[in-house]
């Protein structure tokens, strides 16, 4: 039986995964901060889910994700589903900063901890929704098309150190657009919604092939080619916004 952790499995995508990997056999160690949620989870299939209270920001992360490895019986695939974002127009310093430190330091602190485990193990695959967010710079959410291109780029060193010092470590790093969750639960029209069941299974398909980059789905596959296409002159005078 296949084992993965996933961070951020009490809500949204990560959510989805989870139930989508437990259809397909495996055995999960999910982690999330709401204990309650994780509960809730873990009753779909307790004999298959392991559960463990934890908050990517705190430096006490780091030993709750080896207590959630050794309660699965180790990990074969490890996914990053945490992460938060906001639009911030008005530049907000606090919503910046906390952007910052969930999707910078957060991030940096399980990847590399998901790294570390699976040099010493001797290989794994190694996973992290980010998003398109990180293709251009956007005026309405700074903090977080930084962080995600961040993510991308982290992710981009990963997979070069691990071909330095010749492991057997798989990376994916999953790139969707719009998903209807409650990261975009804010009065906020946005364009190409999709929902996270289907945003979900599409990850999976992703995972199973080990695609290094998935991004979600064809509509938003066309939109980054054309994104990168633009130069920055025009980028900076186009009205990238969303409607309340």
């Amino acid at each position: 039986m296949k084992r993965a952790i996933i961070i951020g499995a009490t809500s949204g995508i990560g959510q989805e995964v989870a139930k989508a990997l437990l259809l397909e056999g495996w055995k999960l160690g999910i982690a999330g901060r709401r204990q309650s949620a994780l509960e809730a989870l873990q009753q779909v299939a307790p004999e298959q889910v392991e559960i463990q209270e934890l908050d990517v920001t705190q430096e006490e992360a780091v030993d709750k994700l080896h207590i959630l490895i050794n309660k699965l019986g180790g990990m074969d695939f490890f996914l990053l589903s945490s992460g938060i974002g906001f639009q911030n127009m008005n530049l907000n310093i606090e919503i910046e900063l906390n952007t910052a430190h969930t999707n910078v330091e957060g991030f940096i602190r399980m990847v590399d901890t998901a790294f570390t485990y699976f040099k010493e193990k001797g290989g794994g695959h190694l996973g992290v929704i980010s998003s398109i967010a990180g293709t251009k710079g956007l005026g309405i959410a700074p903090a977080y098309s930084a962080t995600k291109r961040f993510q991308n780029t982290y992710i981009d060193a990963l997979e070069q150190l691990a071909y330095l010092q010749k492991l057997n470590i798989h990376f994916t790093d999953i790139r969707p657009g719009f998903v209807a969750t409650a990261l975009l639960n804010d009065g906020k029209h946005y364009p190409m919604l999709m929902k996270a069941d289907k945003v979900g299974r599409y990850i999976i398909r992703a995972i199973n092939k080990k695609k290094r980059i998935a991004i979600i789905d064809e509509r938003y596959r066309i939109l980054v080619f054309f994104w990168r296409m633009i130069p920055r002159w025009i980028w900076k005078r186009m009205p990238v916004k969303t409607n309340s």
